[in-house]
């Protein structure tokens, strides 16, 4: 057995319940699974909730009776020990699935198939989940649903695809080796932006992503960012707006980070503060620090880092600034 086979073994478990649960009855699901003390994390406007009770209420309800024959599908499954407190976490990244029949967060409802992107993680403890981060793209979904709140984005938003070699399904254990050059890598790769975003540079010269990055290297975005490939077009459509648009960036560090095998992952709460001076995302700068909570998920293939799957609660983001995009879309398209 595995040294994450159990842990791996009750969220697949977990997950079952929940795709066979109503909005009547996930309560008793979230019960069955999960500790004392649970803490669940999200992003806007549901952000952090204590108990499964909140959690229950708050997020799961309403997504279950939005969302008519709900799915999980996955990409990416994989677990390891949080580098930075040592618990053992499990991490999914796909999209919920489902026949979008009742309005969500204030989105008009479409009666047809919609793909929410997520990415969970779920810590696990003496046999129970104690701690959950579930990123879900919201932006994404709106676009899906026929509404565009932002302006038009440098990168293109479509549904995602998993990784090239279609492997990222890690209901095994992989090698120990493997996922810890991964890690290791990542690491380097984070470590050299921080350093770059302490010097005051708001540049990137290629060179510091060629270290990391394969040539062609996919990035997949957040909605109202979206997706682009090759390391050239990475910086036009997103590295480049994004450092020449953004001040005083700040690095706070990361909840969970870990690897398994070729892949590695983590989320921050917050991850990121910065300040916009305009531009960024097609918007006017206004000078207030605001807070970013982010998830990236990497794939390597052989030396380098070549797909990122990358969350960014931008509504939360936004909201910080002033504006909240899903009020003012409701009060828009769906009084």
């Amino acid at each position: 057995m595995g040294k994450y086979a159990v842990s791996k073994k009750l969220v697949l478990s977990y997950f079952s319940a929940l795709e066979k649960a109503s909005p009547d009855n996930v309560l008793d699901v979230l019960e069955e699974y999960t500790g004392q003390n649970y803490i669940w994390r999200g992003v806007h406007p549901f952000r952090e909730q204590h108990g499964v009770e909140k959690a229950a209420e708050i997020f799961w309800v309403p997504l279950m009776k939005s969302l008519n024959k709900i799915q999980r599908r996955q990409d990416i499954f994989i677990a390891g020990t949080n580098e930075i407190s040592g618990e053992q976490w499990v991490m999914s990244m796909g999209h919920f699935m489902g026949l979008f029949d009742s309005d969500w967060l204030g989105i008009r409802h479409t009666r047809k198939i919609i793909n929410l992107r997520y990415a969970e993680f779920n810590c696990v403890q003496e046999g129970k989940i104690t701690q959950t981060g579930l990123f879900v793209d919201i932006i994404g979904f709106m676009l899906q649903a026929g509404v565009k709140p932002l302006p038009p984005s440098t990168g293109t938003y479509y549904v995602y695809p998993g990784p090239k070699n279609q492997d990222g399904l890690l209901f095994e254990d992989a090698d120990e080796k493997e996922g810890k050059k991964t890690l290791e890598l990542v690491n380097k790769m984070v470590n050299d932006l921080s350093m770059l975003n302490e010097s005051g540079f708001m540049g990137c010269p290629p060179e510091i992503l060629e270290a990391s990055w394969s040539e062609d290297m996919i990035w997949y975005g957040p909605g109202g960012i979206g997706a682009t490939y090759t390391i050239p077009r990475y910086q036009e459509q997103h590295q480049l707006p994004f450092r020449s648009n953004l001040k005083d960036k700040k690095f706070n560090g990361h909840v969970c980070r870990f690897a398994e095998g070729y892949f590695a992952c983590f989320f921050g709460w917050p991850n990121l503060t910065n300040t916009p001076i305009g531009g960024f995302l097609g918007l006017p700068g206004g000078q207030i620090p605001a807070d970013m909570q982010v998830v990236d998920v990497y794939y390597r293939q052989g030396e380098k880092l070549s797909e990122n799957w990358v969350f960014i609660d931008i509504p939360y983001w936004l909201k910080q600034q002033g504006l909240d995009i899903l009020e003012r879309t409701q009060k828009i398209l769906n009084p």
